[in-house]
């Protein structure tokens, strides 16, 4: 297997996919969202992965606080991740997940989704947005 270059948080990434994977084979689609959170937080824990399941990370605006989050996991003080369990996730999942990664100052984040037939598992970088953002307000303040 050839590896990624600049692969973001390779390691916290691969121990984030296993553990979801040993609750997925353990579990299936059957349950609630609750009973995923429980059971990735003892995966977390017996796999000795940092994680705060009760942090609430502010939303930012031009600098400002407008709000706050939740997510349902911060993994290593470095990747958000948000759980679903529903039989498919939606583009509207998709696009508040994203608002969410892009309204903090986290740079990956990982949609779960352990309620479809497979279990599915989104990885999104809001690093690179977040810079060609910056050089577009930038652009406009001096403009």
């Amino acid at each position: 297997m050839e590896k990624v270059k600049d692969f973001l948080y390779e390691k916290e990434s691969y121990q984030i996919r296993g553990a979801c994977f040993s609750i997925w084979k353990k579990f299936g689609s059957a349950f609630k969202e609750s009973v995923y959170h429980k059971a990735l937080a003892i995966e977390f824990r017996d796999r000795q992965i940092l994680v705060n399941d009760k942090k609430t990370i502010n939303i930012i605006y031009k600098g400002e606080k407008v709000g706050i989050y939740r997510p349902d996991f911060v993994v290593a003080d470095s990747i958000i991740m948000e759980l679903k369990a529903k039989p498919f996730l939606t583009k509207e999942d998709e696009k508040q997940f994203w608002y969410y990664l892009r309204g903090s100052n986290y740079k990956l984040g990982f949609l779960v989704n352990f309620g479809s037939r497979e279990l599915e598992i989104r990885r999104r970088i809001y690093e690179k947005a977040r810079q060609k953002d910056t050089q577009r307000c930038s652009a406009s303040i001096s403009a």
